[in-house]
């Protein structure tokens, strides 16, 4: 129909008279008068009801084109429809073959990650096992460091009992100290150890169960991706499920499928490899924190001989220094006299300076100059008083440096008088306690 226009080999009639070409009587009858004519009517500038014998060609030459362009158009139709069912029953069947392939390469990749998930949930259950004993040398070992800390806070509260001066932090309270706060950070160290294997067991059992529930899902996709592969055009149980085609909104892509599994697989092997690694830890934790304390033990009892010999032998080097300390106080208590007169002596050549500027600032008018005499007299004060300060400052230091050799004086008699308790508390006391010092396997968590 919309060809038709094609066809007219004449101009269609015009739909109006143009002015110009009526007649110039108007009082004359119209010639198409009848039944079926507009006669009477106010036909002036405007055509009649009826066709011209042109447009009636026209039409007839429209309806001939128009069948015959209807028909070659349903011919093409026919002949597309034809072909377009050959090309989609063909289309239907690769796709079909191509799907079956796809299906049948995702169901090797499924069943290789599931072998892979198996693999490692065996592999962190076995780990995991292992642990659990090494966990339990941990807690052996923690226990058996009781009994050391005791003896060492023993050790401490019973020299706490040395009578003063001889109450000092030496080489035997130094170690003590170390080897409490040796027992202390073990103590943590192995309870923060402890804890740690507990939080990587429960890693490793979370992140076995997440390579559980992976592994159970790709089963369960396995069964039906086998179910799928099998089915065909002339299997009885396929059905019609129009609204199968939309995709899910939290469906996976092929990418973020394989990154998933990957994800748990490396973060599986990420753990089983941090709890290898904690049992070599724990290994080593134990093997050092033993051999420490045996050789810290060993260290306190060095000292605490040494120290008893020191003990023996610092009453006579006490005394000595005694008497060298008396003798240097009666040394600086003559220095302090001397100080003092020498501060005496300065303060009269001070006096005859400052007098003789008052005495000169007197003078009259012009005769009041900035002589070499006026200078002379100013610096002589000055270097006086610097000579005073020093002076006085010397004299500070000197009767501080009294005091102190004072104080010493005090603490060598007091540290001779306590010499005999030390010894006795270091001997007796200390030295018997330690003997029930735990074996080596026991600080190891073997015992």
């Amino acid at each position: 129909m919309a060809q038709t226009d094609v066809l007219l080999t004449k101009e269609p009639a015009p739909q109006t008279v143009p002015p110009c070409e009526l007649p110039c009587k108007v009082s004359e009858v119209a010639r198409n008068t009848g039944a079926y004519t507009s006669s009477g009517l106010a036909t002036a500038g405007f055509r009649t009801a009826k066709y011209l014998l042109e447009e009636w060609f026209q039409n007839c030459h429209a309806r001939y084109h128009q069948a015959f362009a209807d028909r070659d158009q349903s011919e093409l139709q026919r002949h597309e429809s034809q072909q377009l069912a050959a090309e989609t029953q063909a289309l239907a069947q690769r796709t079909q073959q191509d799907s079956t392939r796809r299906v049948g390469e995702r169901l090797q990749d499924t069943h290789g990650w599931k072998s892979e998930l198996q693999r490692e949930v065996e592999a962190l259950a076995a780990e995991t096992n292992l642990l659990l004993a090494q966990k339990q040398r941990l807690e052996s070992a923690l226990d058996a460091t009781e009994v050391p800390f005791s003896i060492a806070t023993d050790n401490l509260q019973c020299r706490e009992r040395r009578q003063h001066p001889n109450l000092v932090r030496d080489h035997v309270e130094t170690e003590l100290l170390k080897e409490a706060e040796l027992i202390r950070n073990i103590q943590e160290l192995l309870k923060r150890t402890i804890m740690q294997a507990v939080s990587q067991i429960r890693l490793n059992r979370e992140h076995k169960e997440t390579c559980e529930m992976d592994w159970s899902d790709k089963v369960e996709a396995y069964n039906i991706d086998e179910t799928c592969g099998r089915l065909h055009t002339q299997s009885t149980e396929v059905q019609s499920h129009p609204h199968s085609t939309s995709f899910q909104e939290s469906a996976s892509t092929p990418e973020t499928w394989a990154k998933f599994t990957q994800d748990n697989l490396c973060r599986a092997q990420r753990e089983r490899l941090a709890s290898a690694n904690l049992r070599v830890l724990v290994d080593c934790i134990l093997r050092d924190t033993s051999e420490d304390l045996r050789l810290q033990c060993d260290a306190v009892n060095l000292a605490f001989g040494r120290r008893c010999e020191e003990l023996e032998d610092a009453r006579h080097k006490l005394q000595h220094h005694l008497h060298e300390t008396l003798r240097e106080v009666t040394d600086q208590e003559h220095n302090v006299a001397a100080l003092k007169q020498a501060i005496k002596d300065k303060e009269a050549p001070l006096r005859v300076a400052q007098t003789r500027l008052y005495l000169r600032s007197h003078r009259p008018n012009m005769e009041l100059c900035r002589d070499a005499g006026q200078f002379r007299l100013v610096s002589e004060v000055e270097e006086l008083n610097m000579s005073l300060a020093a002076l006085r400052e010397k004299l500070l230091e000197a009767e501080q440096s009294l005091r102190n050799l004072e104080d010493t004086r005090m603490s060598l008699e007091k540290d001779i008088a306590s010499m005999t308790n030390s010894l006795f508390i270091d001997r007796q006391k200390c030295m018997v306690h330690r003997t029930r010092y735990p074996t080596i396997l026991q600080l190891a968590g073997y015992q």
